[in-house]
C-alpha cells in the first residue's frame, strides 16, 4: 500500500505549564508515530501537535524547539489561556483540516501511550469515534475512586449523557469532527458533546499511569467547577428540582397553616420558636441556593449570546517533511 492510501492521523495534546513533561511525552510519541508508520498503519503525513493554552512557563520554547528539530511536531500557539477543554477544541479544528483521524490525550503520560495503536486499528475497522476507558481504578484512593464514580452518575442522572471513567482520551474521524465543529456553544464539555454526535463508536480499555512530572492541574476545586459546569451546559434539571422542591415545600406550608389554625380553634397555643427559627434558616438557605443555581444558568446564557470566539490562536508552527514535499 502507498503512503498516498494510508490514513494520516494527528495526536493532540493541550498544554499547560508542562515543560517538565515534553521531553519524555515527545519521546514516547515519537516512538509510538513512527512505530506505526513503519507497520504501514499511518501515513508519514501524520503528525504531534502540541496546543499550548498560555503557559507561563517555558512550555512554548520547548514546543517550538521540538518542531525545528522534527516536523513530526506541530505547535499551536493561543494568545492566552483559556482552559483545557477549549485549548483542546483549538487543537482538534486545526487538526481536521489535515488528518482524517485525531486523538486526543493529555501531555503527563497518564493515558498509556501505547494504546494509541488500538485506537488506530478500530479507526481502520470502521469507526467514527473510540473512547478511551480505564479498565480499574485500583491506584486511586478510595475517596477519589468514590467522588469518581459518584460524578458520573451524577452526570447521568442530571441528563448529561457520559461514559464512565473515560476522559478525553479519545479518537474522532475527520468527519465526526466536522459535526463537533457545529456545536456552537461557548461552555464548552466535551464528554457530553461527542456522545451526543451519534456515528459508530467503540471502546479501548488501558491502564492509567501516575502522573510522570509536575503537579496535577485538576485540584478537587477544579474537579468540583468541571461538574458544575458539566450539569449546567447539559441540563435544566437543577432548576427543575428546585422547583419541585419548592412546590413541595409550598404544600407542607399549606398543611402546616391548617393544621395550627385548627389547634388555635380549639385554644391551644402554639409552642415551638425552634421550628420557627429552623423554618426560618431552612427556607433562607433553599432561596440562597436557588438563587446561585439560576444565577448560574443566567451567567452561562449571558456568556453565550455574546457569541465570543472560545480561542484566538496567536501561531501555528507546522511544515512538510522534505518527502511530503516531493
Amino acid at each position: 500500500m502507498s503512503d498516498k492510501d494510508l490514513k494520516t492521523i494527528w495526536l493532540v495534546i493541550p498544554c499547560y505549564n508542562e515543560e517538565e513533561v515534553l521531553s519524555e511525552t515527545s519521546k514516547q510519541l515519537q516512538g509510538i508515530m513512527e512505530g506505526l508508520a513503519g507497520k504501514g498503519k499511518i501515513s508519514k503525513e501524520s503528525r504531534v501537535a502540541f496546543v499550548n493554552d498560555g503557559s507561563k512557563d517555558t512550555t512554548w520554547e520547548i514546543i517550538a524547539g521540538l518542531h525545528r528539530e522534527n516536523p513530526l511536531f506541530v505547535g499551536i500557539n493561543l494568545a492566552h489561556n483559556r482552559g483545557h477543554q477549549n485549548a483542546l477544541f483549538a487543537g482538534l479544528m486545526t487538526a481536521k483540516e489535515y488528518a482524517d483521524a485525531v486523538i486526543s490525550l493529555d501531555a503527563d503520560l497518564q493515558d498509556d501511550v501505547g494504546a494509541i495503536e488500538e485506537f488506530v486499528d478500530k479507526f481502520l475497522e470502521g469507526k467514527d469515534i473510540v473512547y478511551g476507558v480505564r479498565s480499574t481504578r485500583a491506584t486511586d484512593t478510595r475517596f477519589k475512586r468514590g467522588t469518581a464514580h459518584a460524578f458520573y452518575k451524577l452526570m447521568n442522572m442530571m441528563g448529561a449523557d457520559t461514559l464512565e471513567d473515560h476522559a478525553d482520551y479519545r479518537l474522532m474521524s475527520q468527519r465526526a469532527l466536522e459535526a463537533l465543529s457545529e456545536y456552537g456553544e461557548v461552555n464548552l464539555f466535551l464528554r457530553g458533546i461527542v456522545p451526543s454526535i451519534g456515528y459508530e463508536t467503540d471502546v479501548v480499555y488501558y491502564q492509567r499511569h501516575e502522573r510522570f512530572a509536575g503537579e496535577s492541574k485538576y485540584p478537587l476545586k477544579k474537579m468540583l467547577a468541571f461538574a458544575v459546569e458539566g450539569i449546567t451546559s447539559f441540563s435544566i434539571k437543577p432548576i427543575r428540582l428546585i422547583t419541585s422542591l419548592g412546590v413541595f415545600l409550598f404544600s407542607i406550608s399549606v398543611l402546616l397553616l391548617i393544621y395550627f389554625l385548627v389547634v388555635w380553634m380549639f385554644g391551644y397555643t402554639v409552642a415551638g420558636w425552634t421550628t420557627i427559627v429552623i423554618s426560618v434558616w431552612g427556607i433562607g438557605g433553599l432561596q440562597l441556593l436557588a438563587l446561585g443555581v439560576i444565577g448560574e444558568y443566567i451567567g452561562k446564557t449571558y456568556l453565550e449570546v455574546k457569541h465570543r470566539p472560545r480561542y484566538q490562536i496567536e501561531s501555528i508552527l507546522y511544515r512538510k517533511t522534505e518527502k511530503e514535499e516531493e
